[in-house]
């Protein structure tokens, strides 16, 4: 597999997050609780309403 390093600076901001926990499972998962309820708008949910996507005539 080709290297990418889109995908290779994800991963080292994701461990950077991990270490900054000390790599504790529980003190991770809240962290990511705290970063949904500050940003609830960045949430998606299964039950979001599909809106209509026709394109309307620019006339």
């Amino acid at each position: 597999m080709k290297p990418d390093p889109i995908i290779d600076a994800i991963r080292e901001v994701r461990h950077q997050i991990s270490e900054s926990v000390n790599h504790d499972a529980r003190k991770l998962v809240e962290h990511y609780r705290k970063l949904q309820e500050r940003h609830p708008e960045r949430i998606l949910s299964h039950s979001v309403e599909k809106t209509d996507t026709k394109i309307k005539d620019a006339a």
